[in-house]
């Protein structure tokens, strides 16, 4: 596999705008039932050990571990089971790209397992300061994120793991797609790299703000298909923004603890606290409830558009309510350094309003 790959460079360079999917066949049933696939024993024995081998790969951090991946693991499989059917009101073409490709629906789930393998605990800016070498080999850009997928990939080409790679692809297109699509999904989820930006938004404008056209081609297909794979993986990775506020707490709260502990021990110069409340409102109405809305224009989760977008805008306004009492409390669970509380928030007419 290596050999026919033929890669040089970093998993950077092979992200694109538009992944290629494979054209409907009129002969093809309308979606694949993940329920109906019965795995030979030898290939579900593989696949355990390389799901094993990948928790191995996570570091024991308070937000960035295995537990982490699992979640967002979760919500990926959640959000790709509730899927429009292409018969249903959801855009029918795009909806049939992903329920009619098993190899796509595969790759997602594995991305989201493997996309912050080997996380240290601190964001790419501050692990270019502490790897420099490794920062350097990926040109300072997602660090985490190429490495993750650098990881995952060589733990799959690992000889004991034949089978399974047998049975993900059974030739050099599928291969092909396959490493396509786990790298194009894993490198979403850097967020803050802006020639990333700057690609999306070019694509989202591309296909929700442009007029509509007379005929659909399959470039249109792929194109939006990509833009929902991607916001797809992109609010699993924050779902616990978009879930039931004790869930969305625990997460927080772990986040802190890895943020706090980085300053604590010296890895940054900055402590997370005097502007975590700040921060979490700036993040529901900068990032979180745009990313929950734009899940909704993307036409193809039905109401789990709604129940994230819902979720997100209470959360925002509980946090709004309640966040300085939590920092307060976990400001004395991790004697973190005290802070002079901001003034509350008074209560917006639309807690969901975008800045």
């Amino acid at each position: 596999e290596k050999r026919i790959l033929n890669r040089e460079g970093m998993p950077l360079d092979e992200v694109t705008e538009t992944l290629t999917l494979p054209k409907p066949d009129a002969n093809e049933e309308t979606a694949v039932n993940p329920n109906n696939v019965e795995l030979p024993e030898e290939v579900s024995a593989q696949l355990r050990e390389y799901v094993e081998a990948l928790a191995v790969s996570y570091r024991d951090n308070p937000f960035h571990n295995f537990e982490h991946a699992s979640h967002v693991t979760m919500s990926v499989s959640k959000l790709l089971s509730r899927i429009v059917a292409p018969d249903e009101d959801a855009d029918e073409n795009v909806a049939s790209a992903i329920t009619r490709d098993p190899l796509a629906q595969f790759a997602i789930v594995i991305s989201a397992l493997v996309h912050d393998a080997d996380h240290v605990g601190v964001p790419n800016f501050l692990l270019i300061k502490e790897n420099p070498k490794m920062a350097s080999g990926y040109q300072n850009k997602s660090i985490a994120e190429q490495n993750s997928v650098d990881i995952a990939w060589e733990t799959l080409m690992a000889p004991k793991f034949s089978a399974l790679r047998e049975t993900i692809y059974t030739n050099v297109y599928e291969l092909h797609r396959f490493r396509q699509l786990v790298t194009n999904t894993v490198l979403a989820t850097d967020i803050f790299d802006k020639e990333l930006q700057a690609l999306r938004k070019k694509r989202w404008e591309m296909v929700f703000s442009g007029e509509a056209k007379d005929s659909i081609q399959q470039e249109d297909i792929d194109r939006k298909t990509t833009i929902v794979i991607e916001h797809l993986i992109q609010a699993s990775d924050v779902a616990h923004t978009m879930q039931h506020w004790h869930i969305y707490q625990k997460w927080n709260e772990r986040l802190y603890a890895e943020m706090l502990n980085a300053y604590k021990t010296g890895r940054w110069d900055r402590d997370p606290t005097p502007g975590w409340y700040e921060g979490e409102l700036g993040f529901f109405d900068n990032y979180v409830i745009p990313l929950a809305r734009k899940l909704k224009d993307c036409g193809v989760f039905g109401v789990s558009s709604d129940e994230y977008l819902n979720y997100a805008m209470e959360n925002r306004r509980e946090w709004a309510k309640k966040g300085q009492e939590v920092v307060s409390k976990m400001i004395d669970k991790y004697d973190a350094p005290k802070i002079k509380p901001p003034a509350v928030e008074e209560e917006k007419g639309d807690a969901g309003s975008s800045k």
